[in-house]
């Protein structure tokens, strides 16, 4: 498999925000959003066995482990790594662009599925059955660049009865929208989301790749 880069850090989002994690980004990726920030994904990496990608994670110690990209369901060897991860009881988490069938992916992951809004220029390519594929523990994440996302984000939540159905995450544009500006529209409406506020960018603030 192709594997961008693998380091330990606070995890930024979800649920699991402040937690030490593993990240094992994977390189490349379908979409090109305006706000990608983590375009140096697209094509850089190197390429790594399952058993030695294992053996990486597990000189790091932690029993946590995100899986990223990019877009790492473009990859099939994701999906035994995964397998693999599980069976040695990691608690494993996967983000993915929501483009791609996520029925394949082991019951027991933590799927984090990101809803493209307008503001990312390829909200046409979501693939609107896997939200109909999700469990109680997954999660939802909206990237927010503007009023008109955040009323976009809303109508499909209620669309698609997210809100109860599992956690739902509104994460401002971090180059474009104040997080306070955000929160006020939240607050305004009270509705039940999670305001995702990335806190990786605050601590280590202008560092892109990981830590």
């Amino acid at each position: 498999m192709k594997i961008n880069e693998i380091f330990k850090s606070i995890q930024g989002e979800t649920r699991c925000t402040g937690f030490p994690f593993i990240f094992v980004r994977f390189s490349g990726c379908n979409l090109r959003c305006t706000y990608c920030d983590t375009t140096y994904a697209y094509e850089e990496g190197f390429e790594i066995s399952k058993q030695d990608l294992l053996k990486k994670i597990t000189l790091f110690g932690l029993k946590h482990v995100l899986i990223t990209g990019g877009e790492p369901l473009l990859q099939n060897e994701v999906y035994g790594l995964t397998d693999a991860l599980i069976a040695h009881n990691y608690n494993v988490l996967l983000e993915t662009n929501g483009t791609l069938d996520i029925s394949r992916l082991n019951r027991k992951i933590v799927k984090i599925v990101d809803i493209k809004c307008p503001g990312s220029e390829e909200n046409s390519k979501m693939l609107w059955e896997n939200l109909s594929r999700l469990q109680e523990n997954d999660e939802i994440k909206f990237v927010i660049s503007n009023r008109e996302d955040y009323e976009w984000a809303k109508r499909i939540s209620h669309k698609f009865s997210l809100y109860e159905k599992l956690t739902v995450n509104f994460s401002p544009n971090h180059s474009i929208l104040k997080p306070k500006q955000l929160a006020e529209w939240i607050l305004e409406d009270t509705i039940p989301v999670r305001l995702n506020l990335q806190i990786h960018k605050y601590i280590w603030k202008g560092v892109e790749r990981g830590i």
